[in-house]
């Protein structure tokens, strides 16, 4: 469990990463369909847009609001010897404790909403799109494999996420507490002094 605190980091950054990537595969799909010529034969040169790639792209623009407001990552250490992980920005930093908004009941609802518009997304355009090697030699094709590919990534890493915030609330007792996951009570006001996290 020693491990949670700077897998959750790796995740966040792997998520935004993931995102980032997903955002210009869907983008690009967007433009494509939305600006088709009059001599193109996907749906005989009329414009049109595909509307799971619009969900899609939702999910990502959403996914990166919310991943630096989470977790996003900086890589140095922390001065003090109590707690010698790296350290991320805003709420996980700034050791943030007010409000329901900051706790892990918080985060693992918000990430569960995010699991499941990635899963509808991944799921629907791998029916359309799952098996485009008789197109490869095309652009378009291979970026609409590209696109299945890094939703289901995304997907994944939302999982495990969920996934280690789960177990760490679980294990901890932890679930109204705050998700910056302290765990030597002197550095944060909101836990007794003899309390301490198992992670």
């Amino acid at each position: 469990m020693a491990l949670i605190y700077p897998i959750r980091i790796f995740l966040y950054c792997l998520l935004f990463v993931f995102s980032l990537v997903l955002l210009g595969l869907t983008a690009d799909r967007i433009n494509y369909t939305t600006h088709l010529s009059n001599h193109d034969p996907l749906n005989n040169g009329h414009s049109f847009y595909d509307p799971i790639v619009a969900e899609l792209l939702f999910s990502t623009l959403m996914t990166m609001l919310l991943v630096p407001f989470m977790c996003a990552c900086v890589s140095t250490l922390r001065p003090e010897r109590a707690n010698p992980y790296p350290r991320s920005v805003h709420a996980i930093v700034k050791r943030r404790e007010n409000g329901q908004i900051f706790t892990f009941a918080a985060e693992i609802a918000t990430l569960s909403v995010l699991f499941l518009f990635w899963l509808v997304g991944a799921a629907v355009a791998s029916s359309m799109w799952g098996d485009l090697n008789w197109c490869w030699h095309f652009h378009t094709c291979r970026v609409l494999s590209a696109l299945v590919a890094f939703a289901w990534l995304g997907w994944i890493t939302i999982f495990g996420l969920l996934a280690t915030s789960v177990v760490y609330a679980v294990a901890n007792g932890a679930l109204m507490e705050p998700f910056h996951g302290v765990r030597y009570p002197r550095e944060s006001g909101s836990f007794p002094q003899t309390s301490e996290y198992r992670a």
